[in-house]
């Protein structure tokens, strides 16, 4: 059996560099701080910092686990499937239970800074598409 070689890891690293890539939108940068294992087998807990750029729509989405989050800096409007929209400010903070079809945006004039924690399904993306959900 033939082992994975340095372009093989480096084609495995690209692969999973572009998956993490697809799940943003224009005007959504979040960068991965740490990764760490959990308590709960098979689940990881991942920290980034999130920014949502003024005007801009991070799109439907969902995460294989809760997402636990804090606004540091702006405003962001949350979208939850079945919720009506709901305001964040500066100082506050939301849970998104696994799995719920959510989306944010930054209708304010200044970059939203947001710290996100993820308490993941290992080896699924952070995140991923979703349909927009029926008014």
């Amino acid at each position: 059996m033939r082992s994975c070689t340095t372009p093989c890891a480096i084609a495995f690293a690209l692969a999973a560099f572009t998956g993490a890539i697809a799940a943003q939108s224009p005007g959504l940068t979040r960068t991965i701080v740490t990764r760490a294992d959990v308590s709960v087998p098979g689940r990881e807990a991942v920290i980034a910092h999130v920014e949502l750029a003024p005007g801009s729509v991070a799109g439907w989405h969902t995460h294989p686990g809760d997402e636990i989050s804090h606004v540091n800096e702006g405003e962001v409007t949350l979208m939850v499937a079945g919720q009506p929209p709901r305001k964040f400010g500066a100082g506050q903070g939301f849970v998104i239970p696994a799995g719920v079809v959510h989306s944010a945006s930054n209708e304010g004039s200044s970059t939203a800074r947001v710290v996100g924690v993820y308490v993941v399904e290992k080896g699924k993306p952070l995140a991923s598409p979703a349909s927009a959900p029926a008014p």
